[in-house]
């Protein structure tokens, strides 16, 4: 590629023509597989959750593998994490260990969650809630905290269709800035609102092929382009050891220093631990045809994870070629997002640079259109349906769940258009620290209803709160703001009612951890006095036996019933 192009590129602001016809080609060749998915291994309607949210609860092994994986491993993988990495160094690759301990730890949980699914037709975790519990209140509190949570995690993919965008030469100022991003967003939204949970299963074969497709091209090739992996090592801890204009400070190194070796620990624990409770994380696992496909399935998925280590090193292979993100004209703010698909595209053919880009977009909408539809099933069944339409039929549900997988986008655009972290990874960060509020309510109670139902209520309070009022106070130096700009921690600033115990440490944690142990202490103690109190824990809905149900079993609940 020549210097100008090269340049142009480095710039957004010339449109790429070769790369964006091939983009637009595979991104509507994917767009009408999600319209036609309708048909793909339909039951007798769309209108039941079951169907249209759970894709009739009866995908297999191979099926299953690819939209878990297409799930779980997002724009957030091909964007987000080397992005990291360029800006931060070796902090990037948490997202590893991270994906290698969370599968020994929700094997076991999955498994309960399915069979109780199963049995009690429950389609979202708050379902599972309500019936464990009695408690529409409890429940209420799990899916908002769900749906909230969902919607940065859909900005992140977003993001990452707008970096790609934007490395093309679509990067137009104001207004203008975001429209082709609003395009893609119009097409995601009509095609998840038309074939549901069918839509996303398909497309994710084509999304995984392209993306291996790249990544083993990327790791093989440009490291020999670039003077091996040696040199680009040597070269990447020059570029963090220098001073960041803005902070004066070394942006970071490619071995962890003191005062991130524990937001590492933390984010990694946090991370594995948050991953589960997402209820597009447990929609994958509800729509599979028994447990065998998932215990399957967690023995291989963590190939995924190789794939997730080669990404992270091309944020050092984008410091070694010197790579520059691109200035979003639409907020002034250079857009690291762009690392990657800058990288891509001065490095590679213009043929071969379109392709990378239709794995990423493509990439994004697998689980953005998840995402969209696990938000909406927790919106009908547990919001709409408790307390506006007890009596709605499952055509109604249905229907109510289309419309919600729209408006749940929109929020996730204005999370995009209003808030501008530091690294886009932190919207996923975010999103973490909130669902992690969920985890005794969701994830203990499988196992026990030893925690009272009051506690559950109060520590979900005080997590939620104490996690909400240290991401508010986290400034972003890129921007200047003063609020929300990460979730990098310092251990000095940690304040409880005041009283800082850690004064003065640089040391940083992930605030949903922090936030976490909160949660659990408090519903600990709040369960202490409410048993002491005898106060009345709610009514169990499900039985022993719910929890080991598997899909032959006699007089299983069929799918499709009300």
């Amino acid at each position: 590629m020549k210097t100008e192009t090269i340049l142009a590129a480095g710039q957004g602001s010339t449109l790429e023509w070769a790369q964006l016809s091939i983009f637009i080609v595979l991104f509507i060749g994917v767009s009408v597989m999600g319209f036609v998915a309708s048909r793909w291994r339909a039951g007798n309607t769309l209108d039941h959750l079951d169907e249209w949210g759970l894709g009739g609860r009866k995908f297999g092994g191979w099926i299953t593998w690819f939209l878990v994986g297409g799930d779980l491993y997002t724009a957030y993988t091909f964007v987000a994490v080397p992005a990291l990495v360029f800006g931060a160094g070796a902090l990037g690759f948490y997202a590893l260990p991270y994906t290698v301990i969370l599968y020994p730890i929700v094997f076991l949980p999955a498994l309960r969650m399915w069979s109780v699914s199963r049995s009690r037709g429950y389609v979202t975790p708050a379902d599972f809630v309500r019936g464990r519990f009695g408690s529409p209140t409890l429940a209420l509190l799990i899916a908002i905290t769900g749906i909230v949570a969902t919607m940065p995690y859909i900005a992140l993919q977003l993001a990452g269709i707008e970096a790609v965008l934007r490395t093309m030469g679509l990067n137009g100022s104001g207004f203008a800035g975001h429209l082709p991003l609003l395009v893609a967003f119009v097409i995601l939204a009509l095609y998840t609102y038309r074939s549901g949970l069918r839509a996303p299963a398909l497309i994710a074969f084509v999304k995984d092929i392209l993306i291996y497709l790249v990544i083993l091209v990327a790791v093989f090739y440009l490291p020999a382009k670039l003077g091996g992996w040696s040199h680009i090592f040597d070269v990447s801890q020059q570029k963090l050891a220098a001073p960041s204009p803005k902070t004066g400070k070394p942006s970071g190194s490619i071995v962890l220093g003191p005062s991130n070796q524990l937001q590492y620990v933390t984010l990694a624990l946090g991370s594995a631990l948050a991953l589960f409770l997402y209820p597009h994380s447990l929609t994958g696992v509800l729509a599979s045809r028994g447990r065998n496909v998932i215990k399957r399935n967690m023995i291989a998925l963590p190939a995924y994870s190789l794939l997730l280590g080669l990404l992270a090193l091309l944020g050092f292979v984008a410091l070694s070629a010197g790579t520059k993100p691109i200035t979003n004209a639409a907020t002034g703010n250079v857009d690291s997002n762009t690392v990657v698909p800058v990288l891509f595209d001065t490095q590679f053919p213009s043929w071969f640079a379109g392709i990378a880009f239709a794995a990423i977009g493509i990439g994004a909408l697998v689980p953005a259109a998840i995402m969209s539809i696990a938000a909406a099933n927790l919106w009908t069944r547990n919001i709409y349906k408790e307390y506006f339409r007890r009596n709605a039929t499952p055509a109604q549900e249905a229907k109510q769940a289309k419309l919600a997988s729209l408006i749940v986008k929109f929020g996730a655009v204005a999370f995009i258009l209003f808030i501008d972290p530091l690294y886009s990874i932190d919207l996923q960060l975010i999103g973490g620290v909130l669902i992690l509020q969920t985890l005794p309510a969701v994830a203990i109670t499988l196992y026990t209803r030893w925690l009272h139902r009051w506690g559950l209520i109060a520590g979900w309070v005080v997590g939620m709160a104490w996690g909400v009022i240290m991401l508010y106070g986290i400034p972003n130096p890129n921007t200047g703001h003063a609020h929300f700009g990460g979730t990098a921690l310092p251990l000095g600033n940690l304040s409880i009612f005041g009283w800082h115990p850690f004064a003065g440490s640089q040391m940083q944690i992930y605030p949903g951890f922090v936030a976490l142990v909160a949660n659990l202490v408090v519903a600990v103690v709040v369960t202490v006095i409410a048993r002491r109190a005898k106060v009345f824990n709610g009514t169990d809905d499900t039985e022993p036996a719910d929890y080991h149900t598997d899909e032959h079993d006699r007089d299983l609940r069929a799918v499709g019933v009300h």
